[in-house]
Formats: structure tokens, C-alpha cells, sequence
């Protein structure tokens, strides 16, 4: 009896890991394709928690990428003014809005902000991301511990390194490249 017990709760972990990660696993379709993305609810939970609840309800759909940086990051989540969509959408302000939910407090963590790494922008206030995040190209070490990583690229990298791409310091795009859609798997 033991036996069969064993093989009971080997089957109920391989299945609740197997649910946490499809929960913890959002699809950004972009024009060149799928990118999957694996959250850390563990590191940043409300960050987490923010950017599934504005994916599910669709706020992300059509939300350009104002601001790549060639060799750095592409930067998007703009759903006040960076909505191609919206009626609101103005890309000389895009960068500039956010939700209409409060402001987030820090939940800076030790992970890397390697290639691939999904991550929170922000004003100079710690405590003030909302919706804007960042994909870094490459590895941003300065970046560490400074802004709240709280996803990782884990299929589709290529697709994101096709975002066109922005110009001068800034990383302005005109023309730029959007999100299709965002979405919890």
C-alpha cells in the first residue's frame, strides 16, 4: 500500500508543478512570432500579479515599443498613450503613461538582468513602476538590483531581436513595432 502511495504523490507534484508553471507562463505575440516568457512570482509577486492581470484583460494588445535600444533593451507596456488602438495613442507621450492602478512598490531581487530578462521600468522613484517593462537584448549588470526583474524569455528570443530598432540616445522609434497580443497560457 505504501507503494501505491508513493506513486500517488509523485504524480500530484509532477502534476502542480506542471500547473504553476503553465500559470507562470505568459505568450507575447509579436509580427515575427511567439515569445514565451516564464514569470517569478516567487521574486515578484505583485509585479507578477500586475502584469497578468493587464495581459488577461487585454491591455497590452496593440501597445507599441516606444523606446529600443540596439544592444540594450526594448521597451514597451505603455496602456495609456503607447495603445496604437486607443484613442489616447500619442507615440510622442508614449513611455510618459501607465495603467490606471497604483504605482508598484520595489521588489528589487538577485536575478541577473541577463539576455532575455523581462524587467519593470520606472521613473528616478524606486516605487513607481505600473505597466512599462523592458527585454533586455543583452546582459545590463548595471541594471541589477535596481529594477524589479520578475520574467525571463525562455522561447522566442529571435522574434524579440527583430524589434525595430530606435534612434539617438533615447531609443525613440518612429514607426515602431507593437504587441499583438499578451496573454497567461
Amino acid at each position: 500500500m505504501s507503494k501505491y502511495f508513493f506513486y500517488i504523490i509523485i504524480f500530484f507534484n509532477i502534476f502542480i508543478n506542471n500547473v504553476n508553471a503553465q500559470e507562470n507562463t505568459m505568450i507575447l505575440k509579436l509580427k515575427d512570432g511567439d515569445v514565451k516568457i516564464e514569470l517569478f512570482p516567487d521574486v515578484a509577486p505583485k509585479h507578477v500579479e500586475r502584469i497578468k492581470k493587464l495581459a488577461d484583460e487585454g491591455a497590452y494588445d496593440n501597445v507599441v515599443f516606444h523606446r529600443v535600444i540596439d544592444g540594450f533593451m526594448a521597451q514597451t507596456g505603455d496602456v495609456k498613450f503607447g495603445n496604437s488602438s486607443n484613442k489616447n495613442f500619442d507615440l510622442r507621450r508614449a513611455g510618459m503613461g501607465g495603467s490606471d492602478l497604483p504605482d508598484l512598490p520595489a521588489e528589487f531581487n538577485d536575478l541577473p538582468h541577463d539576455r532575455g530578462t523581462v524587467s519593470m521600468a520606472r521613473s528616478s522613484d524606486p516605487n513607481s513602476a505600473n505597466s512599462q517593462f523592458f527585454i533586455c537584448f543583452k546582459p545590463a549588470p548595471f541594471l541589477d538590483r535596481q529594477y524589479t526583474v520578475f520574467g525571463k524569455v525562455i522561447e522566442g528570443m529571435e522574434h524579440i531581436d527583430k524589434i525595430k530598432r530606435g534612434e539617438g540616445q533615447n531609443g525613440e522609434v518612429t514607426d515602431p513595432d507593437k504587441i499583438i497580443s499578451f496573454k497567461s497560457l
